[in-house]
């Protein structure tokens, strides 16, 4: 069992990729079955498995839960309380509640059993830079 912490510098929302770390640092360890848990230590951030072929895939996926949980300055967002952070702050949490902030991969013969298509991404949604965590552990 080994486990590593990854930081993932971000500049606003958006999706940011980071499979190539991971699979570096996976290939490292040696070839081995194993299950590769990823868990973001942040309460407005998320995970995702997502294309990383159409850099259009990414923007879509920001501009479609911008428009599904917009910032609290939208009227539509006017029930919102914890707004003291800024008007994307609980909308980040509310997103970081819809969207997973673990999850488990397969490693077989030390590589990660990803498709083609497929990346790990994390997924920022405050607006400003964050230095974000993400756990790795393998077992």
């Amino acid at each position: 069992m080994s486990h590593r912490l990854f930081e993932i510098d971000t500049h606003g929302p958006g999706l940011y990729e980071f499979t190539r770390d991971l699979a570096r640092w996976v290939a490292g360890e040696g070839p081995m079955e194993a299950a590769l848990t990823l868990m973001v230590q942040h309460t407005s951030a998320s995970l995702v498995i997502q294309e990383n072929a159409d850099p259009e895939v990414q923007s879509d996926l920001r501009a479609y839960f911008h428009r599904l949980v917009p910032p609290s300055t939208d009227p539509s967002m006017a029930y919102l309380t914890h707004t003291y952070e800024g008007p994307d702050d609980m909308p980040a949490h509310i997103k970081s509640a819809l969207l997973p902030t673990t999850m488990t991969i397969p490693v077989i013969s030390g590589r990660m059993a990803l498709g083609t298509w497929q990346g790990v991404y994390l997924f920022e949604h405050r607006t400003r830079p964050h230095q974000r965590r993400v756990l790795a552990l393998m077992r």
